[in-house]
Protein backbone atom coordinates (compact mmCIF):
# COMPACT_ATOMS: atom_id res chain seq x y z
CA UNK A 1 0.00 0.00 0.00
CA UNK A 2 1.55 3.39 -1.17
CA UNK A 3 0.79 6.20 1.44
CA UNK A 4 0.46 9.12 -0.26
CA UNK A 5 1.41 12.62 1.42
CA UNK A 6 -1.50 14.59 2.36
CA UNK A 7 -4.36 12.00 1.61
CA UNK A 8 -5.54 10.36 4.46
CA UNK A 9 -6.10 7.03 3.22
CA UNK A 10 -4.05 4.35 1.91
CA UNK A 11 -3.55 3.60 -1.65
CA UNK A 12 -3.16 -0.01 -2.92
CA UNK A 13 -0.69 0.05 -5.88
CA UNK A 14 -2.22 -1.78 -9.03
CA UNK A 15 1.00 -4.44 -8.65
CA UNK A 16 0.00 -4.81 -5.06
CA UNK A 17 -3.42 -5.73 -5.34
CA UNK A 18 -5.00 -8.99 -4.82
CA UNK A 19 -8.20 -10.73 -4.90
CA UNK A 20 -11.85 -8.67 -4.97
CA UNK A 21 -9.90 -5.93 -5.41
CA UNK A 22 -7.42 -6.89 -7.89
CA UNK A 23 -10.29 -7.96 -9.87
CA UNK A 24 -11.98 -4.99 -9.73
CA UNK A 25 -8.58 -2.78 -10.44
CA UNK A 26 -8.87 -5.24 -13.61
CA UNK A 27 -12.50 -4.35 -14.41
CA UNK A 28 -11.73 -0.53 -13.95
CA UNK A 29 -9.05 -0.57 -16.59
CA UNK A 30 -10.62 -2.73 -19.20
CA UNK A 31 -13.75 -0.35 -19.36
CA UNK A 32 -12.21 3.11 -19.17
CA UNK A 33 -9.50 2.08 -21.49
CA UNK A 34 -7.10 3.98 -19.55
CA UNK A 35 -3.58 2.24 -18.66
CA UNK A 36 -3.59 2.77 -14.70
CA UNK A 37 -6.27 2.86 -12.55
CA UNK A 38 -7.56 6.49 -11.27
CA UNK A 39 -6.55 7.24 -8.17
CA UNK A 40 -10.06 8.51 -7.21
CA UNK A 41 -11.13 4.98 -7.40
CA UNK A 42 -8.14 3.67 -5.64
CA UNK A 43 -9.66 5.75 -2.46
CA UNK A 44 -11.64 2.87 -1.74
CA UNK A 45 -9.12 0.15 -2.78
CA UNK A 46 -8.79 -0.83 0.72
CA UNK A 47 -12.14 -1.76 0.73
CA UNK A 48 -13.25 -3.36 -2.17
CA UNK A 49 -17.02 -3.20 -1.32
CA UNK A 50 -16.92 0.66 -1.69
CA UNK A 51 -14.77 0.26 -4.60
CA UNK A 52 -17.92 -1.58 -6.22
CA UNK A 53 -20.10 1.34 -5.44
CA UNK A 54 -17.63 3.81 -6.69
CA UNK A 55 -16.78 1.89 -10.22
CA UNK A 56 -20.59 0.58 -10.55
CA UNK A 57 -21.74 4.97 -10.41
CA UNK A 58 -19.34 5.50 -12.85
CA UNK A 59 -19.81 2.84 -15.29
CA UNK A 60 -23.99 3.86 -14.63
CA UNK A 61 -23.25 7.15 -15.54
CA UNK A 62 -20.29 7.25 -18.26
CA UNK A 63 -20.69 3.57 -20.00
CA UNK A 64 -24.49 2.61 -19.92
CA UNK A 65 -26.13 1.84 -23.04
CA UNK A 66 -29.36 3.41 -21.96
CA UNK A 67 -27.92 6.80 -21.29
CA UNK A 68 -29.94 9.30 -23.10
CA UNK A 69 -27.52 12.67 -22.95
CA UNK A 70 -24.35 12.62 -25.16
CA UNK A 71 -21.52 11.40 -23.65
CA UNK A 72 -19.83 14.93 -24.26
CA UNK A 73 -22.45 16.44 -22.33
CA UNK A 74 -22.33 14.15 -19.40
CA UNK A 75 -18.76 15.33 -18.89
CA UNK A 76 -19.34 18.59 -19.02
CA UNK A 77 -22.30 18.23 -16.37
CA UNK A 78 -19.10 16.41 -14.65
CA UNK A 79 -16.87 19.27 -14.71
CA UNK A 80 -18.83 21.85 -14.42
CA UNK A 81 -20.53 20.38 -11.45
CA UNK A 82 -17.04 19.81 -9.61
CA UNK A 83 -16.51 23.66 -10.48
CA UNK A 84 -19.15 24.54 -8.35
CA UNK A 85 -18.33 22.71 -6.08
CA UNK A 86 -15.11 23.62 -5.97
CA UNK A 87 -13.15 20.27 -6.49
CA UNK A 88 -10.50 21.27 -9.54
CA UNK A 89 -9.36 17.94 -9.03
CA UNK A 90 -12.49 16.38 -10.53
CA UNK A 91 -12.63 19.63 -12.67
CA UNK A 92 -9.31 18.99 -14.75
CA UNK A 93 -10.44 15.17 -14.92
CA UNK A 94 -13.54 15.71 -16.38
CA UNK A 95 -12.52 18.85 -18.62
CA UNK A 96 -10.09 15.56 -20.29
CA UNK A 97 -13.01 13.35 -20.88
CA UNK A 98 -15.27 16.52 -21.75
CA UNK A 99 -11.78 17.26 -24.61
CA UNK A 100 -11.96 13.72 -25.81
CA UNK A 101 -15.85 13.40 -26.69
CA UNK A 102 -16.03 16.68 -28.41
CA UNK A 103 -15.44 19.93 -26.18
CA UNK A 104 -13.08 22.58 -27.80
CA UNK A 105 -10.36 24.40 -26.21
CA UNK A 106 -12.23 27.26 -25.73
CA UNK A 107 -15.07 25.45 -23.91
CA UNK A 108 -12.68 23.59 -21.32
CA UNK A 109 -11.03 26.48 -20.33
CA UNK A 110 -13.97 28.32 -19.61
CA UNK A 111 -15.06 25.56 -17.61
CA UNK A 112 -11.97 25.17 -15.66
CA UNK A 113 -11.36 29.30 -14.79
CA UNK A 114 -14.97 30.72 -14.69
CA UNK A 115 -16.71 31.81 -11.69
CA UNK A 116 -20.21 32.32 -13.44
CA UNK A 117 -22.35 30.24 -15.86
CA UNK A 118 -22.53 33.09 -18.07
CA UNK A 119 -18.94 32.85 -18.64
CA UNK A 120 -19.20 29.32 -20.13
CA UNK A 121 -19.74 29.54 -24.12
CA UNK A 122 -22.71 27.66 -24.35
CA UNK A 123 -25.90 27.14 -26.81
CA UNK A 124 -28.93 28.42 -25.32
CA UNK A 125 -30.38 25.28 -24.90
CA UNK A 126 -27.54 23.78 -22.84
CA UNK A 127 -26.95 26.69 -20.91
CA UNK A 128 -30.80 26.35 -19.33
CA UNK A 129 -29.81 22.48 -18.40
CA UNK A 130 -26.84 24.04 -16.91
CA UNK A 131 -28.19 26.58 -14.89
CA UNK A 132 -30.57 23.71 -13.68
CA UNK A 133 -27.35 21.74 -12.70
CA UNK A 134 -25.67 24.52 -11.10
CA UNK A 135 -28.96 25.18 -8.67
CA UNK A 136 -28.47 21.54 -7.87
CA UNK A 137 -25.07 21.62 -6.66
CA UNK A 138 -25.75 24.77 -5.06
CA UNK A 139 -28.96 24.25 -3.14
CA UNK A 140 -31.07 21.33 -4.69
CA UNK A 141 -33.47 21.98 -1.99
CA UNK A 142 -34.70 25.07 -3.47
CA UNK A 143 -35.31 23.32 -7.24
CA UNK A 144 -39.14 24.37 -7.33
CA UNK A 145 -41.17 23.51 -10.76
CA UNK A 146 -40.61 26.42 -13.03
CA UNK A 147 -36.85 24.76 -12.64
CA UNK A 148 -37.48 21.41 -14.24
CA UNK A 149 -40.45 23.58 -16.69
CA UNK A 150 -37.55 25.74 -18.00
CA UNK A 151 -35.35 22.79 -18.92
CA UNK A 152 -38.04 20.94 -20.86
CA UNK A 153 -39.65 24.14 -22.54
CA UNK A 154 -36.18 24.72 -24.17
CA UNK A 155 -36.30 21.11 -25.48
CA UNK A 156 -34.64 18.64 -23.22
CA UNK A 157 -36.71 15.61 -22.55
CA UNK A 158 -37.45 14.14 -18.78
CA UNK A 159 -35.22 11.65 -19.06
CA UNK A 160 -32.41 14.05 -19.72
CA UNK A 161 -33.29 16.17 -17.40
CA UNK A 162 -33.44 13.31 -14.72
CA UNK A 163 -30.17 12.40 -16.09
CA UNK A 164 -28.66 15.43 -16.22
CA UNK A 165 -29.58 16.05 -12.34
CA UNK A 166 -28.20 12.36 -11.69
CA UNK A 167 -24.63 13.33 -13.38
CA UNK A 168 -24.67 16.53 -11.23
CA UNK A 169 -25.96 14.41 -7.59
CA UNK A 170 -23.10 11.71 -8.43
CA UNK A 171 -20.56 14.58 -8.87
CA UNK A 172 -21.55 15.68 -4.89
CA UNK A 173 -20.52 12.53 -3.92
CA UNK A 174 -17.89 12.46 -5.95
CA UNK A 175 -16.13 15.55 -5.12
CA UNK A 176 -16.54 15.16 -1.65
CA UNK A 177 -15.15 12.18 -1.34
CA UNK A 178 -11.74 13.39 -3.47
CA UNK A 179 -11.88 16.52 -0.77
CA UNK A 180 -12.58 14.94 2.03
CA UNK A 181 -10.37 12.38 1.65
CA UNK A 182 -7.02 14.74 0.88
CA UNK A 183 -6.68 13.54 -2.91
CA UNK A 184 -7.81 16.67 -4.53
CA UNK A 185 -6.03 19.06 -2.35
CA UNK A 186 -2.66 17.05 -1.87
CA UNK A 187 -2.35 16.38 -6.18
CA UNK A 188 -3.19 19.37 -8.21
CA UNK A 189 -3.57 17.47 -11.46
CA UNK A 190 -5.03 13.86 -11.46
CA UNK A 191 -3.24 11.87 -13.66
CA UNK A 192 -5.85 11.39 -16.26
CA UNK A 193 -5.89 15.30 -16.95
CA UNK A 194 -2.23 14.68 -18.11
CA UNK A 195 -3.07 11.94 -20.74
CA UNK A 196 -2.99 12.81 -24.08
CA UNK A 197 -5.57 11.78 -26.72
CA UNK A 198 -7.14 8.43 -25.96
CA UNK A 199 -9.36 6.10 -26.85
CA UNK A 200 -10.85 6.57 -23.05
CA UNK A 201 -14.36 5.53 -22.59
Amino acid sequence: MAEVPGVRVPLIEEGDATGRTAELFAHIKSVTKLPFVPDMFRLTSTRPDLLKVVSTGYEGVFLSEDAVLPRGTRELIAAWSSNVNGCPYCVGTHNWFLSQFGGNDELTAAVWNARELSDVPLDDKTRVLLELVTKVCQHAYKVVDRDWEAAADAGWTNAEILEAIFVASLFAFINRLVDATGLGTSVRESRISQQGNSNAA
